[in-house]
């Protein structure tokens, strides 16, 4: 098992290069919901840029890094499947499920998007953006404590870094009322 760390390694660098993705693209959306609701030239000038943006993050980093990821990681379970018995994996496996719920989620909305379906607000997608912060802090508290019970501390460390989080974002959503290109 000399190269267990090499795919440890591997399966960390497209966690990295997957939560990249995940955490700009729903930023993109933001934008491109905005550039849509903007009138003639800009609408079609930006939304065009935004797309193609969009989708060579969505094709070219994310979705090759999901998908990397995850076969690294089975790989490191057949090699040590001894981590299969441990109380804190399975809650992290958990995460893992909702993470890739959330992937799943982000691309209905890369798909209607990309059609110039616009079904949700800029401020909605502001929030999803914090779908991915979530799951991350879990999983690194998960894994760093390997402790099924201790993560419930970094996950009251979730709720207040959420509360936080809202409130930055009703501060922000003050600011931009008042002035709209902040």
């Amino acid at each position: 098992m000399a190269y267990y760390n090499y795919i440890k390694a591997l399966h960390l660098i497209f966690i990295i290069t997957w939560f990249a993705g995940l955490f700009y693209i729903p930023r993109l959306f933001v934008y491109q919901i905005e550039a849509f609701h903007k009138p003639s030239p800009d609408k079609e000038i930006l939304g065009k840029q935004l797309k193609l943006m969009a989708k060579r993050l969505w094709y070219i980093i994310t979705w090759p890094s999901a998908i990397l990821a995850t076969l690294f990681a089975i790989w490191l379970l057949v090699l040590n499947p001894y981590l299969l018995e441990q109380s804190w994996m399975h809650v992290k496996l958990t995460f893992v499920v909702l993470l890739i719920f959330y992937h799943l989620k982000t691309h209905q909305f890369f798909k209607q998007l990309q059609a110039d379906d616009v079904r949700k607000t800029s401020n909605f997608m502001r929030l999803w953006n914090e779908g991915a912060t979530f799951i991350l802090f879990a999983v690194i508290f998960l894994v760093i404590l390997k402790n099924a019970f201790n993560w419930i501390f970094g996950v009251i460390g979730i709720v207040v870094l959420a509360g936080l989080l809202m409130l930055g974002f009703k501060f922000y959503k003050q600011i931009r009322s008042k002035n709209p290109d902040a």
